[in-house]
């Protein structure tokens, strides 16, 4: 977990007392009788991280390192009821705090006294505990609530998808406001335990492993429990609810794969399978060249027809809306959405402009799938990616290396930032450039990373000055002069995988 110490402006309070200050090293301070000595009196944590984008998203004072999150749902009415129980440790004295989160709260206790509570912005959660909370103490935080996610909005948008037989909390960059109170910044990242209880026969799929079976409760209700003990980004965090047909199996290497099928896909259901079944396949793929997988579990969520439009890599099972398979199978969103495990993931942006180090990647290990199942190599796709997009395109005017927060999902963060790789590619070579993908993945493994310590770790391996490379293909508008078969007067052939990796970008960049 990385911590966060936020700059929050001290009030200063003055006190009078017989002190002995405290001079250099080896020297003794002269003594002082009644000087005001200036202390620093316990303040509200910030509302939020400061993130270049989304500045009041997060919070200050404090690092969550589990969330305990206790739902009762019913899919007639969207009722949502919960407890969460939220484990952290204060990195400040704190007169309060906020949480991120959107529903009615009927209580909040802070080590076991019952705390004050208000609201303030669009999602911020105030909580004044009875007694002050001081730097380096832990803090066990009970959140009780009720509310309907679906009505509950900022704006006009919910972040909460309701569905003809359950419910997806599935979003990005925001999601946890609707189902569970959070430090919503993946730079407060922590464990989770998910329990939810709802009729029997619905399903309930979340991150991680099912540390038991399906528990039947009292009223036909049946609690579906899910854990997962790597540190997970709060938006990575989500829950399916409904009717799912729920395939179970392991790797070779014994880890489980919990892949889940919504029951109203009909026709599109075979493509979904043929696709998301491969997983571990692609999993196994994706290791030889970004390292080790870096979680306990696999898999994918095929949603329902009325649920979502994208797909998210939600932390060790992604989700896909049912687009992605009206064309067949389509194992380039597969590979997409998995490679964020490592892009996004295990490795999270520190701040929301640096999206590039997610999709990027994500996008370019689909250019190398396609290489690897001999469909296009990188430098075809290259090339038609770059001869698609005419130099007087507005595509060229978004910087990949930072979109605009409106633009987060350009298609330029995604198509030209594939491209930036494959620039770094050549520049650097196939060795130097396969040894740099799985060696960022390891220094920054479960932490947070900066497109200025990627292009760092580029140079260091490579030996070379990138910062002209990076520059021109991250941060510049227009479109870059390159010398390759892209210039040629004759358009590029489009590669085989073109289509399908057009059709995930169409639904993915949103």
């Amino acid at each position: 977990m990385r911590r966060v110490l936020t700059a929050a402006t001290a009030a200063l309070t003055l006190t009078t007392a017989g002190t002995m200050l405290t001079g250099g090293p080896g020297q003794a301070a002269p003594a002082t009788w009644g000087r005001p000595t200036v202390t620093l009196a316990p303040q509200p944590g910030a509302p939020g991280l400061g993130d270049s984008y989304f500045p009041d998203y997060g919070n200050g004072g404090y690092d969550v390192s589990h969330y305990d999150v206790r739902l009762r749902y019913d899919p007639a009415t969207d009722l949502l009821t919960g407890t969460t129980t939220i484990l952290a440790t204060a990195t400040e004295d704190l007169s309060r705090f906020n949480l991120d989160f959107l529903l009615d709260v009927e209580s909040v206790r802070v080590n076991g006294w019952a705390a004050s509570t208000s609201t303030a912005g669009a999602h911020e959660l105030v909580v004044t505990p009875a007694r002050t909370v001081t730097r380096g103490q832990q803090l066990t935080i009970v959140v009780r609530y009720a509310g309907i996610p679906s009505e509950t909005l900022v704006g006009d948008y919910t972040g909460w998808t309701r569905t003809d037989d359950g419910a997806l909390a599935v979003n990005e960059p925001e999601s946890a406001w609707w189902w569970f109170p959070s430090n919503d910044h993946p730079l407060d990242k922590a464990t989770f335990d998910i329990s939810v209880s709802v009729p029997t026969g619905v399903e309930v799929i979340s991150n991680g492993v099912q540390p038991r079976p399906p528990l039947a409760e009292p009223g036909n209700r049946t609690r579906w429990i899910w854990r997962t003990t790597s540190p997970t980004a709060t938006y990575l965090a989500f829950m399916a609810i409904g009717q799912y047909d729920i395939v179970t199996d392991t790797t070779p290497s014994g880890q489980p794969i919990v892949n889940a099928y919504s029951t109203s896909l009909g026709a599109l259901g075979p493509a979904a399978r043929a696709s998301i079944e491969r997983t571990a396949e692609i999993v196994d793929w994706e290791s030889g060249i970004f390292g080790p997988y870096p979680f306990e579990a696999q898999g994918g969520v095929a949603g329902p027809v009325d649920g979502i439009s994208f797909a998210l890599e939600t932390q060790t099972r992604p989700v896909y809306g049912p687009g992605f398979w009206r064309r067949g199978a389509n194992t380039s969103v597969v590979v997409h959405e998995n490679a964020h495990q490592w892009f996004g993931d295990s490795v999270s942006v520190a701040d929301w402009r640096h999206i590039w180090l997610n999709e990027g990647f994500a996008s370019y290990a689909e250019w190398l799938w396609s290489e690897e199942q001999g469909e296009g190599t990188a430098q075809e796709l290259f090339d038609f990616t770059y001869a698609s997009y005419p130099a007087d395109s507005e595509f060229w005017q978004v910087l990949p290396g930072d979109p605009g927060a409106d633009r987060v999902f350009d298609n330029a963060v995604y198509d030209r930032g594939a491209m930036t790789l494959h620039q770094l590619r050549l520049a650097v070579g196939d060795d130097a450039f396969f040894e740099i993908l799985p060696a960022w993945t390891a220094e920054h493994r479960y932490g947070n990373g900066t497109v200025a310590q990627f292009q760092a770790l580029a140079e260091r391996i490579s030996g070379l000055d990138l910062d002209d490379l990076f520059t021109t293909w991250l941060f510049t508008a227009g479109r870059p002069d390159v010398a390759t078969a892209a210039r040629k007067a004759a358009p590029p052939a489009e590669p085989k995988s073109w289509a399908k990796i057009r059709e995930a970008h169409r639904l993915l960049a949103h």
